[in-house]
């Protein structure tokens, strides 16, 4: 009997240690070292918890050092602190994921790193809302802030802001977040503000956090000297538990008991506003080895009643009494009295008590903050515009107004970018806000035409954009609206710009000299294009006696090749690079240079359709991230796109290769997704009208050389018109798999068709997954990595031939964009821009971890790398 009960314990001590080694996945988690350089990252020694620099995560403050007499016996993320001397509220922007429950934490440590030896005080929020107030009692303690909060539905960053209330300089040192199951420390209403959590019996009296505590919560050793204490070396777990709110062993590890046996074990405390709400959670494990003729049993009071009757700890594992309700009384007096059936007196094991803070402020309407956000990202607006837009009231952006009174969440009404040095077009971002009724954008150097988009915002009463360099005519519903006294329109002192119906009538008044010229210019015009027509006529009949296919005429501003130079050029189409619907891509060398043709098979009539499509699509638009054309043929049935050679092929090949040497890095598979992202959104934003792809998967991204990826295949595309309303309806087209349910059902396709695509290419560039499974249950990979993620595994989610060389955040961040790409309701989809700066952020954490700089080198917010050979897009096999 006894051999078996030390197997037990063996056994307790290994499930213990394998719960440890599962631990250190620190999935879901954010470790931000405030004022850690640019680009930098460590793991802290004592904690094996990876640190990064804050820097990505806020655009203000600046990185200072604690004093070196400071730094003894601290981890290595209180070293710096980011000040804020600049500014009243300072907000860092986190990814979080929609309704999921996280403890945050932010740490402080003065360390006289200004030199001013003067303690200060300052407030933190969370969002809109108040959270505490930071004051200090010694330049060399640690003053840390925690609170558990679950972030609302559909809500994909949170926000923690450093507010200045004039007593000092804020700062901060370290922000943490950390993800906890939704089913603990549940409450009726509001957030979880960390009163105390204490390590009661404590023999080390050190704090103890990760890695001894799965969940990264700090406990802080206490004791009293009416206690005594008893320890155990044996682990303390309760293996079947799954709960959050399970202490760690080596809390559960001490207790304490009555200095008198016979007594009752007595704590309490006094709230400093009676008007608090707590909760309480009392831990306990009997740490003893029982004999058969003793026994612990003892009943819990509160103020004098009974708060939990008869509870009888469990031998070495870990259980809990805790309040359901949130209790308001003005002390708390505890008394733990052992039954009159008990052998030994009460225990405790630890304590934690958390005050209920009430997070009630509304944030603004998210469409809103988006559009603002594109706005401030657009111009790049120098204004302290950090936070929520507009709550609370005292920090309301300048420039802006707001509703509070006639909407669930605030609405900005009022925009004014006056005299802020904005240049460029006016921002399609600005449709975004529908409540507007002024706006101001007067004393700039704005560029281009009056927007049409502007007529669309309804309830503008006032619209100034004197000052500018506009051009063009003001759109006639404007205009008619002015006229009609409903809107307020001032437009004197630009370039070009007439706000009159009779704006084409004054352009015709021409002298009589410019109008003799310009007649003399018609009739030599009109000559030439009769004899263009003419020998395009003959050309027309000549073709038509070689071809059934109906031929389009095509802009020649690619040029257009015979078919005889196509022959030459492929060597009589010598080199297949590959085949598909509409036919086979071969290899083919102009003028010295690479190229790949794809021919029209002669049997394809839905090809011809899409041929036309795409030439005349690829005349029109350009981009880095969108495949070239160089030219085409179109001689009869032979009919040929000739685009730029792109020497590692398709995606989809490069992800499948799994018999290759070498496989693509976390680095590089971010950039691809980025070079993609950016190709998609200039189709759908920087195209007037937006164009939709409507067939974006993995093999029509190719990969040239360098592996910088480019968007192909624009057969599919459509126009998607900028008036008459949100979507066209359109027979369905695209790949199973990557097709975006909602159109599938609807016919209704949008920009947000593409944005689902887009989500499904990214899955498979971090997992490299097929998109439907090759198993009987044909499972969808977005429907295996929810039930991967399900466990909080993201490791198991990313391509395992990484072999886990990539960083944790950056991957949840990855996969949290690619799921919210996926959501079934077009209008839960984040747009491409979103998307393209989502993903400049998971590249820039995976570089920060390399130490690899990350270069903006254009206004166009292109992102390039350095060329510096250590940049690794390609990672070798482990053999």
């Amino acid at each position: 009997m006894e051999i078996f009960k030390h197997l037990v314990y063996a056994l307790s001590i290994v499930f213990s240690l394998l719960h440890l080694v599962r631990a250190f996945n620190q999935s879901g988690c954010i470790s931000l070292d405030c004022g850690l350089p640019k680009n930098t990252s460590y793991t802290e020694p004592t904690t094996k918890i990876d640190y990064i620099s804050d820097a990505p995560f806020i655009g203000s403050g600046i990185s200072k050092n604690i004093k070196p007499e400071y730094k003894a016996n601290q981890q290595k993320q209180v070293a710096f602190v980011r000040s804020f001397p600049q500014g009243t509220r300072n907000c860092y922007k986190l990814n979080v994921t929609e309704s999921t429950k996280y403890l945050i934490r932010a740490t402080f440590l003065y360390g006289n790193y200004d030199g001013l030896n003067k303690l200060p005080q300052f407030d933190l929020h969370l969002g809109p809302n108040y959270w505490v107030t930071v004051n200090f009692s010694s330049a060399n303690l640690n003053i840390v802030k925690e609170v558990i909060h679950i972030t609302l539905h559909s809500q994909n960053h949170l926000q923690i802001c450093v507010v200045n209330t004039n007593s000092g300089t804020p700062f901060i040192s370290a922000l943490e977040l950390r993800r906890l199951k939704n089913t603990t420390y549940v409450t009726s209403t509001g957030s979880l503000a960390l009163d105390r959590r204490l390590d009661i019996g404590s023999t080390t009296n050190q704090s103890y956090r990760y890695p001894y505590d799965i969940h990264d919560r700090l406990w802080k050793p206490y004791t009293q000297k009416d206690w005594t204490t008893l320890t155990t070396s044996v682990t303390v777990n309760n293996i079947k538990s799954t709960s959050n709110s399970q202490a760690p062993s080596i809390v559960m590890s001490t207790c304490v008991t009555p200095l008198n046996a016979s007594g009752p074990l007595e704590f309490y405390w006094e709230p400093p506003d009676e008007s608090n709400q707590y909760y309480v959670y009392l831990h306990f494990a009997e740490i003893q080895l029982l004999q058969s003729n003793q026994y612990r049993a003892f009943d819990i009071y509160l103020n004098g009643e009974t708060w939990y009757e008869a509870y009888v700890p469990e031998y070495l594992k870990s259980g809990a009494v805790f309040s359901t309700k949130a209790l308001s009384i003005s002390n708390y007096s505890f008394s733990l009295v052992r039954l009159q059936n008990s052998t030994l007196p009460p225990i405790l094991n630890a304590l934690e008590v958390y005050t209920v803070i009430d997070f009630s402020q509304p944030e603004t309407d998210q469409d809103d903050v988006d559009a603002i956000n594109n706005v401030k990202s657009t111009y790049t607006v120098s204004r302290n515009w950090q936070g929520d837009p507009c709550a609370p009231v005292a920090f309301l952006w300048s420039g802006l107004s707001c509703n509070y009174k006639d909407f669930d969440t605030p609405r900005i009404i009022s925009l004014n970018l006056s005299s802020s040095a904005l240049t460029g077009e006016i921002s399609s971002y600005i449709s975004g806000l529908p409540m507007l009724e002024s706006l101001d954008l007067s004393n700039n150097s704005l560029t281009g035409l009056v927007p049409d988009f502007l007529s669309q915002l309804e309830k503008l009463k006032l619209l100034n954009l004197e000052g500018n360099l506009l051009t063009g005519s003001v759109p006639a519903e404007l205009i008619q609206r002015s006229n009609s006294g409903f809107l307020k329109l001032i437009v004197g002192e630009n370039q070009d710009l007439c706000a009159s119906f009779s704006c084409k009538k004054k352009k015709n008044i021409l002298i009589p000299i410019v109008s003799s010229v310009g007649a003399i210019l018609v009739l030599l015009n009109a000559a030439a294009l009769i004899v263009i027509l003419k020998r395009k006529k003959r050309y027309e009949i000549r073709l038509g006696a070689r071809s059934n296919v109906k031929n389009t005429s095509l802009e020649p501003k690619k040029r257009q090749f015979t078919y005889s130079e196509v022959i030459k050029f492929t060597n009589n189409f010598e080199v297949t690079l590959g085949k598909g619907g509409f036919g086979t891509v071969y290899h083919g060398i102009i003028e010295g240079t690479d190229v790949a043709v794809k021919m029209l098979s002669s049997t394809s009539v839905q090809g011809y359709h899409q041929f036309q499509a795409e030439v005349k699509l690829l005349m029109r638009v350009y981009h880095g991230n969108l495949t070239s054309l160089v030219g085409y043929c179109n001689e009869g049935t032979n009919m040929a796109l000739i685009y730029e050679y792109m020497a590692n092929g398709n995606l989809e090949s490069y992800l499948s290769a799994g018999g290759r040497e070498n496989v693509l890095s976390w680095q590089g598979r971010l950039q691809i997704a980025l070079d993609a992202a950016k190709g998609l959104e200039y189709l759908h934003n920087g195209c007037k009208p937006p164009i939709v792809h409507r067939d974006v998967k993995t093999p029509n991204i190719l990969l040239a050389e360098d592996f910088r990826a480019k968007l192909s295949d624009f057969g599919l595309s459509r126009i998607f018109p900028t008036e008459g309303g949100t979507h066209v309806s359109t027979n369905i087209a695209g790949t199973p798999g990557y097709l975006d349910p909602e159109y599938s059902t609807t016919n209704r396709l949008n920009e947000k068709s593409d944005v689902y695509s887009f989500g499904v290419v990214l899955l498979e560039i971090i997992t490299s997954q097929p998109v439907i499974s090759k198993s009987k249950e044909r499972t969808h990979i977005s429907q295996w990595v929810s039930y991967v993620l399900a466990n909080g595994d993201i490791r198991s989610v990313v391509d395992p031939k990484l072999e886990g060389d990539f960083d944790i955040n950056s991957a949840w961040k990855a996969v949290e964009i690619a799921m919210a790409c996926l959501s079934s309701t077009s209008t839960k989809r984040p747009n491409m821009n979103e998307v393209v700066i989502e993903l400049k952020d998971c590249l820039a954490i995976e570089l920060a971890r390399r130490n690899i700089p990350l270069i903006d080198s254009s206004a166009n917010a292109s992102v390039m790398f350095s060329t510096d050979s250590s940049i690794e897009l390609i990672k070798p096999l482990a053999r």
